[in-house]
């Protein structure tokens, strides 16, 4: 009687789910606590560099 191997699990992405790519969303959580930014400003600063996000989502980035 042979046995199947174990399966390993895979470990879930802590930025599972987000719609962009964590390289953006750790600079904006960067922004966002070590300069003591607002949310706005952090929006502000992506749309400076070309990403369009909402207010809101760097305030999902950090509660979560």
């Amino acid at each position: 009687m042979r046995r199947c191997p174990a399966r390993v699990p895979v470990p879930r992405s802590g930025f599972a789910g987000f719609r962009f790519p964590p390289d953006v969303i750790m600079i904006a959580v960067r922004w966002y606590l070590r300069y003591g930014l607002s949310y706005r400003d952090v929006e502000e600063l992506l749309a400076e560099r070309g990403i369009t996000v909402e207010h809101v989502k760097p305030r999902s980035y950090t509660t979560r």
